[in-house]
């Protein structure tokens, strides 16, 4: 749906042929929508900062209010981010984006001992959620903030998150520090595996 301008001039059929030789010839990167979703200052609009190219990045980091979007490149998919916002009175927004998911980034604040009961409450409505609940959707987690003193482990937050109880979909959790960029190529890695394994 989105940033696909060549489709209007295109059939259909042509457009999947085209899409199948491009793919093919190694011209075309493949186009991947992701969800990155999380509690409020769980690190979210850090990370993607960090995935996009340095002459890209933001400065200051800002809350996000609502929604943005961004976009980043890897050697072979090109990814839409929807950086949702993780404050309490817009995390029902979130649902409205489900269906164009092809892929969910998880942030968790490693740190925020205190809501990670809450962090599991948003996961679990997530995963029931009709338009996720029945569709194989590469889940990432990161366990955010690993630079903190008091941070849980990798672990420790899948422990609390019931992770393991994830049976219908491939999951990977990885502890990052979103400050400093580490963990994330290790994730970013994974999902990219993911999706290719998905889209052939």
């Amino acid at each position: 749906m989105l940033f696909r301008t060549l489709e209007a001039s295109h059939p259909n059929r042509q457009m999947g042929l085209f899409d199948k030789l491009a793919g093919w010839l190694g011209l075309k990167k493949k186009e991947v929508n992701v969800l990155c979703l999380g509690l409020d200052n769980s690190g979210k609009t850090t990370i993607i900062n960090q995935l996009k190219p340095s002459n890209a990045q933001a400065q200051d980091i800002v809350p996000t209010i609502g929604f943005s979007i961004e976009k980043f490149k890897t050697s072979s998919l090109s990814f839409t981010v929807f950086d949702m916002s993780g404050q309490g009175r817009y995390r029902n927004l979130w649902e409205h984006y489900y269906k164009e998911g092809q892929a969910i980034i998880f942030v968790i604040d490693s740190g925020d001992k205190l809501r990670m009961v809450v962090a599991k409450e948003e996961l679990d409505t997530l995963l029931n959620h009709p338009d996720i609940k029945h569709r194989r959707i590469p889940i990432l987690f990161f366990a955010n903030k690993m630079d903190l003193r008091d941070a849980l482990s990798a672990v420790k937050v899948s422990q609390l998150l019931c992770l393991e109880n994830i049976k219908d979909k491939p999951w990977h959790i990885c502890a990052s520090d979103a400050v400093k960029g580490e963990g994330l190529q290790e994730g970013v890695d994974w999902l990219q595996d993911q999706i290719r394994t998905m889209k052939t």
